[in-house]
């Protein structure tokens, strides 16, 4: 299958190297030319895995008409505050029947398809978003990255709903046994991870972060009482999927930590512990944790809560607290009902424009 790949973080190295080590025929973008002179140069990555090191070729382009030209499906595991920018440089080029997959999304599969829209695409696309990045995975250098694990599940939503079958069938060919199809791109957002995973690792660990000069949030800043605090968030977060309608399974975030159900499948959590690669430096003003999982995904979070009219203290919390921190208005910045044009619509008209489209 014809494949392109964009962006230059954790997610993309890993994704052009599963997908080019898989056969397909890969396309990788980024903005810059300049970006891609290490990889131009040496012809590809390296990949590290359980299986060890190995190289993998592939020929980066910035030319986004020529990586995107009759490719089925386009994956952009890019941070969800890049996605207005590439919807409106995909927009002149998009044809019909293509797929974008979002992994994850916070609700970027109808902001970018109706960033698209306004820019005066027609084409009848898909896009799609799960709950996490498919991989746990860091780049080692501008030729390197590790892959520590895969995701198993992956619950995945898709904006048109109408258009979830052939979707969630061509991104299948990417994710073999791994794509679970959820009921529309809202409850595949409200699968997302982040916003719920790391607030508390970060907001409670905000001491040690900014006192050491590495500190990993997942091993000794994982203790009991920040357990305790995600596991009252996740049950806001799955109140609010239940009051929408949406159905179990939920991944409760507990499952994770203490079974092999969760999206990264059997000890995820110890495999990245074990690995080392998250022993890192956060800055808590920029970090992406911060700025994308708390000023995106939570704030967006505690607005679908207040719009479907579930109480969500605990999340309405952390996301004050992060704004004192960061010194940041994300109710004003963020991503929130009211900032995408939602807050204003009753529950049956988005239900009605999830299922149709725009």
């Amino acid at each position: 299958m014809k494949i392109a790949v964009l962006g230059g973080g954790n997610g993309s190295y890993a994704a052009v190297a599963d997908f080019a080590e898989a056969g397909h025929d890969v396309r990788w973008w980024r903005r810059n030319r300049e970006d891609f002179a290490d990889v131009a140069g040496a012809g590809g990555i390296t990949v590290t895995d359980f299986k060890g090191s190995r190289p993998v070729s592939v020929i980066p382009t910035d030319d986004l008409a020529a990586a995107v030209e009759d490719v089925e499906l386009i994956v952009s595991p890019t941070p969800a505050n890049a996605q207005e920018d590439i919807a409106d440089r995909l927009a002149p080029h998009m044809a019909d029947g293509q797929v974008i997959f979002l992994p994850p999304g916070t609700f970027g599969s109808y902001i970018m398809l109706k960033r698209m829209r306004d820019a005066g695409c027609s084409a009848d696309i898909a896009i799609a978003e799960t709950g996490t990045l498919p991989w746990l995975t860091r780049k080692q250098g501008p030729l390197e990255v590790r892959i520590t694990t895969r995701a198993s599940r992956l619950p995945t939503g898709v904006f048109p709903a109408r258009m979830t079958d052939r979707a969630i069938e061509v991104i299948a060919h990417a994710f073999p046994d791994a794509i679970e199809k959820v009921e529309d791109a809202l409850s595949g957002a409200l699968m997302n991870a982040g916003p719920i995973i790391h607030p508390p690792l970060i907001l409670m660990n905000a001491g040690p972060i900014e006192h050491f000069d590495r500190w990993d949030i997942h091993n000794e800043g994982t203790q009991p009482s920040v357990r305790r605090v995600h596991t009252a968030l996740d049950n806001e977060r799955i109140a609010i999927r239940e009051a929408l309608g949406y159905g179990a399974p939920h991944f409760p975030l507990a499952d994770h930590y203490e079974t092999s159900n969760w999206m990264y499948g059997n000890l995820a959590h110890d495999k990245l512990v074990g690995s080392g690669d998250w022993h890192e430096h956060l800055d808590l003003k920029t970090h992406r944790y911060m700025q994308e999982d708390i000023g995106l995904g939570l704030a967006f979070l505690v607005s679908v809560g207040e719009w479907v009219g579930v109480p969500c203290p605990v999340a309405q919390g952390l996301l004050a607290v992060a704004e004192a921190v960061s010194e940041c208005d994300f109710r004003a910045s963020g991503r929130t009902m009211a900032l995408v044009g939602l807050a204003d619509r009753d529950r049956a008209s988005v239900q009605t424009m999830l299922r149709e489209g725009l």
